[in-house]
């Protein structure tokens, strides 16, 4: 049996909906990728508009003619036509399963968390919880690998071939993907909405094709410039009051990038889409841009 996503319809108002809602509206706005302050001032003008004519509500077509006077004519086109995708996304009877990978560092959680919140998805899980479990089963003396995190698997290889951060890394993928298989195949199978996100979830290495039924996404995110991915790290010390230290990070840091540069290379030779996550909201926008051109997809199958 499918569970439905936690689904509100795009706020209009109007006759037999839900009053009109200028923070319902905004938060529409952004899921679609508009920017909080001008989402905001959008809803704004809507709620004046809809004092101005007396009426109950809006539809799309006034609505895009308010959203051209506030955020231009590209901007505002684009936006109202995001909003009909993401109102037919809303009614669209399929599971959502959208992959979110990317080296450690590149703020997967974050957007992975964010984007399961504009699309109304409760199930958000990571790849390093399935190798916290499988740990539980599996010895350090039978599967070495997944005792590690994933940018110093290569200690557990004694005598690497070639980069044995890679090495360790890849095998240690090859073991976690079995139960993320597993997770996903349940997933299809109950009809459940998920977002995973992990620096398991290697192009290539999770085929990742058209499933009738089911809408399937999959991205990876990077940051390229070593400074700014390197910051990531010491925000993570500071919000975990020193619980995940910035040391144990940057002792590691060329692994980090080492495993980047891999997996971006996958991402691109498989043609997933990379994303470059400087901004969190662009980042997030870009995720869900992907989710609702693979919503449009799905429907003129």
């Amino acid at each position: 049996m499918t569970q439905p996503r936690h689904n509100e319809p795009v706020p209009l108002g109007g006759t037999g909906s839900p009053p009109y809602s200028k923070g319902l509206m905004a938060r529409a706005l952004m899921a679609v990728g508009v920017r909080a302050v001008p989402a905001y001032e959008l809803a704004r003008r809507v709620d004046e508009d809809i004092d101005a004519r007396a009426a109950d509500g809006i539809d799309l077509d006034r609505l895009a003619f308010v959203a051209v006077n506030v955020l231009g004519e590209v901007e505002g086109m684009e936006a109202v036509r995001r909003l009909r995708s993401y109102r037919e996304l809303r009614e669209l009877d399929h599971p959502i399963i959208l992959l979110v990978g990317g080296a450690t560092g590149t703020g997967k959680s974050t957007v992975a968390t964010e984007a399961a919140y504009r699309l109304g998805i409760t199930r958000v899980t990571s790849t390093d919880f399935v190798r916290q479990t499988m740990r539980a089963f599996f010895s350090r003396d039978f599967m070495p690998s997944i005792h590690y995190s994933s940018f110093e698997a290569g200690d557990a290889i004694h005598e690497p071939e070639g980069d044995a951060a890679l090495q360790g890394f890849q095998e240690q993928t090859r073991n976690v993907l079995v139960g993320v298989h597993a997770a996903l195949e349940r997933a299809l199978e109950e009809g459940w909405s998920m977002v995973l996100e992990g620096v398991h979830l290697v192009p290539g290495l999770i085929p990742v094709q058209p499933i009738d039924g089911a809408l399937v996404v999959q991205c990876v995110l990077s940051i390229e410039d070593e400074d700014t991915h390197a910051s990531h790290f010491m925000i993570r010390d500071a919000a975990s009051g020193g619980l995940r230290s910035v040391d144990k990070y940057m002792d590691r840091f060329d692994e980090i990038r080492r495993i980047q540069r891999h997996i971006v290379a996958r991402a691109r030779r498989s043609q997933v889409p990379v994303i470059e996550n400087l901004n969190l909201e662009r980042a997030i926008s870009s995720v869900m841009a992907l989710v609702l051109s693979g919503a449009e997809r799905l429907q003129r199958v």
